[in-house]
């Protein structure tokens, strides 16, 4: 018997199965390293991706980076979602790459934009490296006392000098429990180096 279709047949049938399978499955046969379904996850995903991303961050550019390393890491992490029991939405999973890799556009962007500081031309006085001393003594043991959530929020925040909304997309958790979490970090360090 002779195959007249050949493979513009099984193009078709894969489309259809394509078409009809939701986003969780898709990603399930991206992991499998089926090129159509991650072509297809990329057609029906990627507009709203860019609009969310676009409200984000005006800069065109970096969306486009966004994009493509959020796309790669899916291309990359697709099993790591196929093979979660709770995998939850596959839409989130992806729009949570998608902000991760902002945040980190938005890292390197504040490490480029800082300018260098310009080397001291006198030498400090001495009373200012003792107490830059102590001062730096008791804080490191005054951030020791705080719980590992309060100290992620402050390394965030003022390390990576993150907003509240960056830190609160870094770390998966909401707007009202960074500020919570930074002002007792606030009130703790103040106590303690009081």
């Amino acid at each position: 018997m002779e195959n007249r279709g050949g493979p513009v047949v099984v193009l078709l049938v894969v489309r259809r199965s394509l078409d009809t399978a939701d986003e969780a499955e898709l990603v399930r046969r991206t992991a499998t390293g089926d090129r159509h379904a991650f072509d297809e996850l990329y057609r029906r995903t990627s507009p709203w991706l860019a609009v969310r991303l676009r409200r984000r961050c005006a800069d065109d550019d970096v969306v486009a980076d966004v994009m493509q390393e959020t796309y790669l890491a899916v291309w990359r992490a697709a099993g790591d979602f196929a093979g979660s029991a709770a995998s939850g939405s596959a839409v989130g999973w992806l729009w949570t790459i998608a902000a991760n890799r902002l945040v980190d556009a938005f890292r390197r962007r504040a490490r480029q934009q800082q300018a260098p500081v310009p080397a001291a031309t006198t030498a400090p006085a001495a009373e200012d490296e003792v107490m830059a001393g102590r001062v730096g003594q008791e804080l490191e043991q005054a951030l020791l006392t705080l719980p590992p959530d309060v100290r992620q929020v402050l390394r965030a925040m003022v390390l990576d000098g993150l907003s509240v909304r960056e830190t609160s997309l870094l770390l998966g958790v909401p707007e009202g429990t960074v500020k919570s979490r930074a002002r007792r970090a606030r009130i703790a360090l103040r106590e303690a180096l009081s």
